[in-house]
């Protein structure tokens, strides 16, 4: 079936209707025919199809170590240099550093994931079914996904650690360390059962909205530097906000449920009609598009206070102030202008906008 498949040439990208007609079909049809559904199950899966070498874990542990040595290493002699020779505001110099360091990781990580899907011949991102065909178990990962593997589980591994003791604690810190762990377990079981190519294409698929979230933090923070107002910085940060709003759309509720939850739901059965751990893993990506749509009903609603002038000016708001708590008199810029926050959800890697207000474990969209 699958070589039938994959020599008929890529399969046409389904609807909306499609995806969930059969998709809905194909689990309902599996779930009946589940004899042996339960804990026994589980466990004969995990000891038949995980493969996982302690050396892989090793490795895994040393590149998250890695990750932290060569954090210090740029904070102190690249980022904060650079924010001293530029007149960041001191606020901003504080917080340039950890945006900088991840705009760079996203950056090169999501142009090697768009090198392994365009400038390769894997098929995956054209033909998403074929990410399944020929699967077995523990069979060998090709060593340039495996690197891919490696760089994005380690500097999760790293951003436990980071979010603890590196970054700046945050209103929504708590639900960043739990999307910290979860995204380290999921890259982890889906390398050990050896779904390591539909993998890359949820990467590539995501780590887009995080190139653009810290390009845009970063355009905001440079754009007063000097004691200046700079109008290129400030222009790029709008329009990497505004950037970040369609390709959330595009790349999350358009080609992601359309590609992969198709691939998992429906193609993968057709594949391999006993593949282990079928519902577990659609279950997280389902969970996973609900919360990409939920964060994009705030972005749309943000959106929207755009077009009617009610936000004025790109900000942070998730850390702490307590200069601002503390202060009797607000500044009148901060009376005058709505904030804009960037907001990092536990979806594994969501994004949102908002404006000032509380955290509500999505958007706030208090004016």
């Amino acid at each position: 079936m699958a070589a039938a498949a994959g020599s008929a040439g890529p399969e046409p990208m389904p609807s909306y209707a499609q995806l969930v007609q059969r998709g809905w079909g194909s689990a309902l049809a599996a779930a009946r025919g589940c004899a042996d559904c339960g804990w026994g199950l589980a466990r004969r899966g995990l000891a038949e199809h995980a493969h996982l070498a302690p050396p892989e874990l090793l490795l895994l542990a040393l590149g998250a170590l890695g990750w932290t040595v060569l954090r210090s290493a740029a904070t102190s002699r690249l980022f904060r240099p650079l924010a001293k020779r530029c007149r960041l505001q001191p606020r901003d110099a504080a917080k340039m550093p950890e945006s900088a360091w991840k705009f760079l990781f996203y950056l090169g990580a999501w142009s090697y994931s768009t090198y392994l899907l365009f400038g390769t011949d894997y098929p995956f991102f054209h033909d998403p079914p074929s990410v399944f065909y020929d699967w077995k178990t523990g069979m060998a990962v090709p060593r340039d996904i495996a690197v891919a593997y490696l760089l994005q589980g380690s500097f999760y591994g790293h951003s436990i650690y980071a979010t603890l003791y590196l970054d700046a604690w945050r209103k929504d810190s708590v639900v960043m360390l739990v999307h910290h762990v979860v995204t380290l377990v999921l890259i982890v079981s889906s390398y050990a059962f050896r779904y390591h190519k539909v993998g890359i294409l949820v990467l590539f698929l995501h780590d887009i909205s995080d190139v653009q979230l810290e390009f845009t933090k970063l355009n905001v923070y440079f754009k007063s530097r000097g004691g200046a107002h700079h109008r290129l910085h400030a222009l790029a940060a709008d329009l990497g906000c505004l950037s970040f709003c369609l390709s959330w759309f595009w790349f999350r509720l358009y080609w992601f449920p359309l590609k992969v939850l198709y691939a998992t739901s429906y193609c993968s059965l057709r594949s391999v009609p006993d593949i282990p751990f079928y519902f577990f893993f659609n279950a997280l990506l389902l969970l996973l598009t609900l919360m990409n749509l939920y964060w994009f009903l705030y972005i749309v609603a943000f959106a929207a206070k755009v077009l009617t002038g009610q936000v004025r000016e790109l900000k942070d708001v998730r850390e702490y102030d307590t200069a601002e708590a503390l202060s009797p008199k607000p500044r009148k810029a901060d009376q005058e202008s709505h904030l804009c926050s960037v907001y990092k959800g536990p979806t594994g890697k969501a994004r949102s906008y908002g404006t000032d207000g509380p955290s509500t474990g999505g958007l706030s969209l208090i004016s």
